[in-house]
């Protein structure tokens, strides 16, 4: 494979890789100031780029913006100053709850720029998940929308620790309760000059909340120095130039939307896109088309809605602007790659990653063969074996599977788990980082993913909780007991299934399990809603009474259900 100029092999990265190329590329300092607010907007600025477009913004109605780079700087000083005005400082959790807007990627920059925590959450979530979190996090602020305020005012009265719930739309005559603020950005006076507060590496950055096999979702800690993996990762596996037109798929509530999706291409001053509405081939295809997207990162659900539509819709539009695919967030089938060679005359690169990585760990790198299915390789810097289960060391020969794990020290790597410190330590064990997913590892170094090692339900790229659905379910007055498992799904990998069993005198129909699932849609979100519902007269579970989900499982994915000595007796 013939590659550009400036792109070097995946070997030659490896013999001379230290992180310093993207400290020294960056200008930072060793124990100075790194403010990652800073360096993606006034550090692009000075470079001489503040007129070049930063982001191309497209509505789910059609409106259009653009900002250029200095138009970010001076909306995200804006922010900051608005919010240091109410009296909000440093490391204070403040909650993003917002569609894909253009005031949700400044602000996340303004939060930033104060020495504050950004807690980006996806708006589609419902009361009980967007309480947990800001619960959890003892959050300060939130900044929303009206549309969403519906589901914060409905939990605020249990937030006594949130003083500001800060409207970024608000409808002029309407007035707006106790602690709601409004705050209309093109109509705040814009602020040129901003004292940023001077974080440091490890000072917090953003936390992202996670879902696991027990217990409430976990807020991963993150800290101003993963810029620099963020930074390089972008820049190679992306492989993001100057010119490129850049658009990342993913929502800001999940941490490729933030990693990938603000930090990487605007700390190397790359134009990115944006496309607020749903899912649709032909509008997919018009937006790459018109804004002449170059790199494209998404995820393979999508990939296999794409190839669902067929070619046919490709064709209808041009893409030659393409230059770069690369897909994230569960994994990327084999089909999908070979599919995007023909149709796109590229194929996808497959990234592998997680929220408590921070960054890529393992792609398949630019110039690289591919082969399709698998994950790639691990990034130049980043040490990673596939472990025996029960020694939890490297297993020695290829094509055995084992646990993913990973050596510590990445610049992004998680530095915590939100006032969880014991779920944080077993997440390392024999100086590795366990991911939590299998794989295997072929004589030339490429990982194969098998699947996850707990009972986390990856739908279309987002780890749902089987235990807080799981827990939602139970408050349906309809519902008894309840078990969650993965359901294989053509389109999402997995989709969530629940079985039940019913209070004395409900009767099973189809009505109420349409009522059950729209329950934990509201009460969740979409990805956490069962795509079915199976009524059962008694959940199978141990002699002690624990309810063996890996039985239904099985059944689900016709595998052999293994060992039940411990099942309870009939």
């Amino acid at each position: 494979m013939r590659l550009l100029p400036d792109i070097v092999s995946y070997e030659e990265r490896l013999k001379s890789f230290d992180w310093s190329l993207a400290v020294t590329e960056l200008g930072y300092v060793k124990e100075d100031i790194i403010n990652i607010g800073w360096y993606c907007s006034d550090r692009i600025c000075l470079k001489g780029n503040a007129d070049k477009i930063a982001l191309y913004y497209e509505s789910f109605g059609g409106t259009e913006k653009s900002f250029t780079f200095n138009d970010v700087r001076l909306t995200s000083n804006t922010i900051g100053n608005f919010l240091i005005n109410l009296g909000l400082k440093n490391e204070d959790r403040i909650c993003l709850f917002m569609d894909r807007i253009p005031e949700l990627y400044f602000s996340f920059l303004g939060i930033l720029k104060i020495g504050a925590i950004v807690q980006p959450l996806f708006s589609a979530f419902g009361d009980e998940s967007l309480y947990i979190r800001l619960e959890n996090a003892q959050t300060r602020a939130i900044i929303t929308q009206r549309k969403h305020l519906p589901k914060v005012r409905k939990i605020s009265h249990k937030l006594p620790f949130l003083e500001y719930v800060i409207v970024v739309d608000p409808v002029k005559g309407k007035s707006l309760e106790k602690n709601e603020v409004a705050f209309i950005l093109h109509e705040t006076p814009s602020v040129e000059d901003f004292k940023i507060f001077p974080t440091r590496a490890e000072s917090p950055s953003v936390l992202h909340y996670t879902s696991g096999t027990t217990g409430q979702p976990k807020g991963v800690e993150h800290v101003h120095y993963s810029l620099i993996s963020q930074y390089l990762t972008a820049k190679w596996v992306l492989d993001l130039h100057d010119n490129d037109i850049y658009w990342c798929t993913a929502d800001p509530g999940w941490v490729t939307g933030t990693s990938y999706g603000i930090i990487g291409p605007w700390s190397l001053g790359i134009t990115q896109c944006v496309l607020d509405a749903g899912f649709s081939a032909q509008a997919w295809y018009k937006f790459i088309e018109k804004y002449k997207v170059s790199v494209w990162y998404t995820a393979p659900t999508a990939i296999r809605s794409l190839m669902k539509a067929g070619k046919e819709v490709v064709e209808s539009f041009d893409l030659s602007s393409l230059r770069h695919l690369s897909s994230v967030g569960e994994p990327l089938n084999s089909e999908a790659v070979v599919w995007s060679g023909k149709v796109f005359g590229k194929q996808f690169h497959d990234t592998f990653w997680q929220t408590e990585t921070g960054s890529i760990m393992i792609s398949n790198y630019i110039g690289m063969k591919i082969k399709p299915g698998s994950m790639g390789k691990p990034f130049p810097g980043i040490v990673g074996v596939v472990l025996d289960p029960k020694t939890f060391e490297p297993v020695p020969e290829p094509g055995k599977v084992g646990l993913i794990a990973f050596k510590p020290g990445w610049p992004a790597m998680m530095r915590g788990y939100w006032n969880n410190h014991e779920k944080y330590r077993e997440k390392f064990v024999n100086g590795w980082y366990l991911t939590g997913d299998k794989a295997s590892i072929d004589n030339e170094g490429y990982f194969w993913f098998i699947g996850r090692d707990d009972d986390v339900i990856n739908t279309a790229g987002h780890l749902v909780s089987p235990f807080e659905v799981e827990s939602a379910l139970l408050e349906h007055p309809a519902v008894a007991e309840s078990a969650v498992v993965a359901k294989p799904d053509e389109i999402n990998m997995e989709v969530v299934k629940a079985f039940v069993t019913l209070k004395p005198g409900i009767i099973p129909d189809k009505e109420l399990e349409l009522d059950i699932m729209n329950f934990i849609r509201r009460k969740l979100s979409p990805m956490a809603m069962p795509q079915e519902i199976e009524y059962m007269d008694k959940l199978p579970k141990t002699r002690s009474g624990k309810i063996m989900r890996r039985v239904l499982r099985a059944k689900e994915w016709g595998e052999e259900i293994g060992d039940v000595s411990t099942l309870e007796d009939d």
